[in-house]
């Protein structure tokens, strides 16, 4: 693949630049903070794949959307049953993984900010299940198990994890 240089008007304002870039040291600290609050979808499948202890994966979605497909291992608790279940379904020690449906969805911040108000570590899985199913990964349905073709603009065709 070939790439071309484009000229341009060096007078032109820059839309990236008109707010500076912020300060190294405060960026690193914004993208640390970050981290502690998100997992993505291949780290999290790494973790369930290897057994990792300490992590456990809950689906805060409906019955449907459970039903539909939800990633194997998880634990369904839909976010309005949080307060209700989790004592008696997750250890407190343990990180809660929450995701819902996908990036246009909200669900698994809420289900976050319900575990975190009742103590629990918690991160919340951008991409969502979503991400999950377009990445390759399997997952389970009312009709057994299931998997999807690596949607190539999310992950590498080869199945082989970015490395990012």
């Amino acid at each position: 693949m070939t790439t071309t240089a484009t000229t341009t008007d060096a007078s032109a304002p820059s839309a990236v630049l008109s707010v500076p870039a912020a300060d190294p040291a405060v960026a690193a600290a914004h993208y640390l903070a970050r981290l502690a609050f998100e997992a993505d979808v291949s780290d999290v499948h790494a973790d369930l794949a290897a057994g990792v202890d300490g992590v456990v994966v809950v689906d805060s979605r409906s019955e449907a959307a459970w039903a539909q497909g939800h990633i194997p291992g998880a634990l369904h608790i839909p976010t309005a049953r949080i307060g209700e279940l989790a004592p008696s379904l997750v250890d407190r020690s343990t990180t809660v993984v929450t995701y819902c449906w996908g990036p246009g969805c909200n669900g698994a911040t809420r289900a976050a900010l319900a575990f975190a108000r009742l103590g629990y570590p918690v991160k919340e899985m951008i991409g969502g299940f979503e991400y999950w199913v377009r990445e390759g990964f399997a997952f389970e349905s009312a009709r057994g198990a299931e998997q999807r073709p690596i949607d190539d603009l999310t992950a590498p065709r080869s199945g082989i994890s970015c490395a990012c």
